[in-house]
């Protein structure tokens, strides 16, 4: 049987910290679509890590929180600045415009998943013209498709002159915990100007569950209908909140994503192929040719070649280091 301990972060079961929160509210009778008090605390415990004043929401799935975030931002004729290998711009089929009904996305470069900031220019300065969808909004992502982690000065030198224009900024937090265990201060989320943030639970090591927290709270005006016509407005929200308390009240998001990002260090320290991007997440970027790439899948490891070519290890909370210890030797045997 093939081994999925490094395909990705998806693939890993859920944190028993998570799974403990949602037994817990799986006791009596509560309100419906997240009038409980389970989502009242999973929301408070967000915006105590967050520091900030913000709408909570919490859906199933990363893919619909990021385009239904994003038909929040921007008409339909208008469109998306994001990095051109961005999760919305390449993994999630055309969801952005589905739930936007026909919103665009302008794909920026920009190396390791970073956007370039003289790439801003031209869509920024370019002129409103009739045939074409003008960007409405920023959407930025970390840690980033790369493992790569944004610093605070990063973002805020994108979001500066986006805000400028008085355009919405977007702010794709699949991994947003290990880029905080790498540094990142998501304290200062709020005050670069994000708009509404996706805070990923599935790839932090709980079950199915996205936050989406609103920072600027004139688009919470009727986000549930939003969230009600995008089949994102779950009955018995409970359990979309719950696991957010389980990691959250004692810090637990914080040690399993530092236990992640510490287990792509070690897998990078032994690493035989050349390392394509920095480790500074949960991720190992490598260089590596069809045919080892086969033998290593023949050995029972299933990773896969990513956008760029490169081959993709990731690594998540329930990654022992006997794991990394034992793919190493795997890997040391076909280089």
């Amino acid at each position: 049987m093939p081994r999925y301990d490094f395909a990705s972060d998806n693939t890993a079961p859920a944190t028993p910290e998570a799974m403990a929160a949602l037994a817990a509210a799986n006791t009596g009778f509560a309100s419906g679509y997240g009038s409980d008090a389970t989502s009242a605390r999973a929301a408070d415990l967000i915006r105590a890590w967050l520091d900030a004043d913000a709408e909570v929401r919490f859906v199933a799935s990363g893919t619909a929180a990021n385009a239904i975030a994003l038909s929040a931002l921007c008409r339909p004729f208008e469109a998306v600045l994001a990095h051109e290998h961005a999760h919305v711009c390449t993994d999630e089929t055309g969801a952005p415009g589905f739930f936007g009904q026909g919103l665009g996305l302008i794909g920026l470069p920009g190396a390791s998943g970073r956007i370039d900031p003289a790439s801003l220019t031209g869509p920024l300065a370019a002129p409103d013209v009739a045939h074409r969808q003008s960007p409405a909004a920023l959407s930025l992502t970390n840690a980033t498709e790369y493992g790569t982690v944004y610093p605070v000065a990063d973002l805020r030198a994108l979001i500066q002159p986006v805000k400028a224009m008085d355009y919405g900024v977007h702010l794709d937090g699949a991994r947003l915990a290990n880029a905080a265990a790498a540094g990142f201060d998501v304290r200062a989320i709020a005050g670069l100007g994000v708009d509404i943030l996706v805070l990923g639970g599935t790839k932090a090591g709980m079950p199915p569950t996205e936050a989406v927290v609103i920072f600027d709270r004139t688009l919470a005006r009727r986000f549930d209908a939003r969230l009600k016509q995008g089949g994102q407005l779950p009955s018995k929200g409970r359990f979309y909140a719950a696991p957010f308390i389980g990691m959250l009240e004692d810090g637990a998001i914080a040690r399993h994503a530092a236990h992640a990002n510490a287990m792509a260090r070690r897998l990078a320290a032994s690493m035989p192929f050349r390392i394509t991007h920095a480790v500074e997440a949960n991720a190992v970027f490598v260089e590596m040719d069809e045919d080892r790439l086969t033998a290593l899948q023949a050995r029972g490891w299933f990773v896969y070649r990513f956008l760029d070519g490169s081959v993709r290890f990731m690594c998540s909370w329930a990654t022992t280091e006997g794991a990394v210890d034992e793919l190493g030797e795997a890997l040391r045997r076909i280089a």
